[in-house]
């Protein structure tokens, strides 16, 4: 680590020094957290992530390759790192649609903490896509298509969504490129998905995944802040010091790691906000799915046993449903 501590100090030396304050005396935060921050007077607010038990679950619901699941698991991160700034109640849904190996990937956060994901993919053409990569990115996963965020402020409200096409290999690369297309906001991002040795984990039978995310961005300059771009810049170069096994460090609490890039400008640390795997699917929205469906197509579904017998793609729990209960609630 002193290696890039170095770095770090020759980052600072570029531009304007700032008192050092006093270390952050806030206490390490668990895993399954998203937080925000502000670098101390100067105009970079920014949201630190760190999943462990919450990515996890999520991930072991479905047997993905890895690189799919690395894929779905940075989804995740992005959306606990964008949907925490929400300042409502609602959802936020990460998305990427395309032509390649996965067709799609969704992350989906509600602003109680849930998150959720899914991705649909092609195994063998994953096999084929990963070859010559340690780890094949968005791009040459998804291949030629779509990279969307979409805010949901609930049944009584429309719907915003704002979409860019996929030009990044990483979907940190994506992000980026949305926020300053669609938002008009210069914003950085680094995501990283791992999986813990064994005993730094909870799962069970093999390592437990991981994962981590950070975001910066720059608040415009004004008349009363005058010029800001140094400071921007500054940060930007602290940011690319930050390794991927930083945001997935098991001993590495977040505000350690906030510390350790930024004490010397300070860096205030507000309000934090707790993680879980969180799936809204329910028998009773099942039913509801079924009873849309005309009476012919319900009957082609019975299995053997006689029942519908349904998957939620998202976690994975099969629902079995009575066909006659489906006709006496109608």
């Amino acid at each position: 680590m002193l290696r890039r501590d170095l770095r770090r100090s020759a980052a600072l030396a570029t531009g304007a020094t700032h008192p050092i304050l006093a270390p952050m005396s806030n206490p390490p935060v668990p895993d399954d957290l998203v937080g925000a921050f502000q670098i101390e007077g100067e105009p970079v607010r920014g949201r630190v992530a760190r999943m462990g038990p919450a990515i996890d679950e999520i991930l072991r619901g479905h047997d993905y390759p890895e690189p799919v699941a690395n894929l779905l698991g940075e989804a995740c991160a992005l959306a606990a790192l964008v949907g925490s700034n929400l300042k409502f109640d609602g959802r936020l849904i990460v998305e990427a649609r395309g032509s390649g190996a996965v067709r799609y990937v969704v992350a989906d956060y509600d602003t109680s903490g849930g998150l959720r994901g899914y991705c649909r993919y092609d195994a063998d053409e994953v096999a084929a896509a990963s070859q010559g990569f340690q780890r094949p990115g968005a791009r040459s996963l998804l291949g030629d298509g779509v990279f969307m965020m979409t805010v949901d402020q609930g049944a009584d409200m429309d719907r915003y969504q704002g979409i860019t096409a996929i030009e990044g290999e990483t979907l940190a690369l994506c992000a980026e490129q949305y926020f300053a297309q669609s938002e008009q906001t210069p914003t950085r991002v680094r995501l990283a998905v791992g999986q813990a040795a064994p005993g730094e984990g909870p799962g069970e039978g093999g390592q437990a995944w991981r994962a981590g995310g950070f975001l910066i961005q720059y608040i415009a300059e004004d008349e009363s802040r005058g010029s800001t771009i140094e400071a921007w810049e500054r940060t930007q170069a602290l940011f690319e010091t930050l390794g991927e096994e930083e945001l997935l460090d098991v001993d590495l609490p977040s505000n350690t790691l906030l510390w350790r890039l930024f004490h010397e400008d300070g860096v205030r640390v507000f309000g934090s906000k707790m993680l879980r795997a969180f799936c809204r699917c329910s028998q009773s929205r099942i039913e509801t799915v079924l009873k849309s469906f005309p009476a012919e197509d319900r009957e082609g579904m019975v299995e053997p046993d006689g029942k519908i017998h349904v998957t939620c793609e998202y976690c994975s729990r099969v629902y079995a449903v009575e066909p006659a209960s489906l006709e006496t609630a109608a």
